[in-house]
């Protein structure tokens, strides 16, 4: 059985049963997991859901800023085959589309992008041919650097859903709070500073292709809680910078490095991640191309009035990117 270093919540099978019937339902009713009136309904069906699911999907509430809800199972030989680009899933695995967004509306609102995956509430991950050494969700033969999902971004989700379709080869998604950290007062005040900007990735063609001057922005925000991070080395320009914020922000790496978990996850199984508070990034590993390759499901959450972000990134232009929500 794979190892799971993070705290894990456990639906007994009467509330995983209750959980996956109502997505069986939603999606019977409406046909397909993207269709409008599909997402209209998630929040009366959210309603009807008893409080042993509510109580497993609470928030996030300790400093590891993450948890696994296990007990949902999954048989991946249902599937097909894992696609060679998310563009080709069509409706496989569909009904755990409809769960995800269950999953997600009970924690607040799903967000889409209307750059990425077509405007899609759930991303399908898999790696995909010529995409080896990016640093995207596509991506199979580098380590993916630990990130906050879609850092470039001021209404970035508060949350991020990763539901594991198949995971055959047990490669792990990596996971580091920054409240777990042990930085020193002066590197945090430095990553305090709004210095240099974070570019839009790979996955957002019209994004780096936008004409507006990037924005500096803060790493580190504290809040009443604790520090929240902003965080995407990748995407960071680091040349930009001054001396002092570098090295703040390599101990910062450091940290980060050092208190990093690794989360294999079975199928059925959803890794929540506070984006606030964890970077997450994967393993490298050598892709297939088999129809037997690692899949997972993305889903994005806001929740509103949330302050953990700093008031000037209202401001932000978001690089012409606009979050679409699943319903108001």
């Amino acid at each position: 059985m794979p190892t799971c270093p993070a705290p894990v919540r456990s639906l007994d099978p009467a509330a995983a049963a209750e959980l996956t019937t109502a997505a069986a339902k939603l999606l019977a009713e409406h046909g397909s997991a993207t269709s409008p009136e599909l997402l209209t309904a998630l929040p009366e069906a959210c309603d009807r859901l008893g409080d042993t699911v509510r109580q497993a999907l609470r928030p996030v509430d300790t400093a590891d800023g993450l948890f696994v809800l296990r007990g949902l199972h999954l048989d991946d030989t249902e599937l097909g085959s894992t696609p060679g680009h998310w563009s080709t899933v069509g409706d496989a695995g569909a009904v755990w589309d409809v769960v995800l967004l269950l999953v997600s509306t009970l924690m607040g609102t799903p967000i889409a992008w209307d750059g990425q995956q077509e405007g899609r509430f759930v991303h399908n991950i898999v790696p995909s041919p010529g995409h080896e050494s990016e640093q995207t969700g596509a991506s199979s033969g580098v380590l993916l650097t630990p990130h906050t999902e879609d850092a470039f971004h001021p209404g970035r989700a508060h949350l991020l859903l990763l539901c594991c379709m198949r995971n055959h080869d047990n490669i792990a998604t990596t996971a580091a709070s920054i409240r777990r950290t042990a930085l020193a007062r002066a590197d945090v005040e430095q990553l305090q500073r709004p210095v240099v900007p974070i570019l839009p990735d790979d996955a957002y063609e019209d994004a780096q292709q936008f004409a507006g001057r990037p924005a500096p922005v803060p790493t580190l925000f504290d809040t009443s809680e604790g520090l929240t991070m902003r965080f995407d080395p990748a995407y960071t320009p680091m040349h930009e910078a001054d001396t002092e914020w570098r090295e703040a922000y390599r101990h910062l790496e450091d940290e980060l490095a050092r208190v990093s978990v690794a989360v294999s996850l079975e199928p059925g199984d959803i890794l929540v991640v506070d984006n606030d508070i964890v970077v997450h990034g994967r393993v490298p590993f050598t892709a297939r191309y088999d129809g037997t390759d690692r899949w997972l499901k993305r889903a994005s959450v806001r929740i509103t009035g949330r302050p953990t972000r700093p008031a000037a990134e209202a401001h932000e232009h978001g690089y012409g990117q606009a979050a679409l929500l699943a319903f108001s």
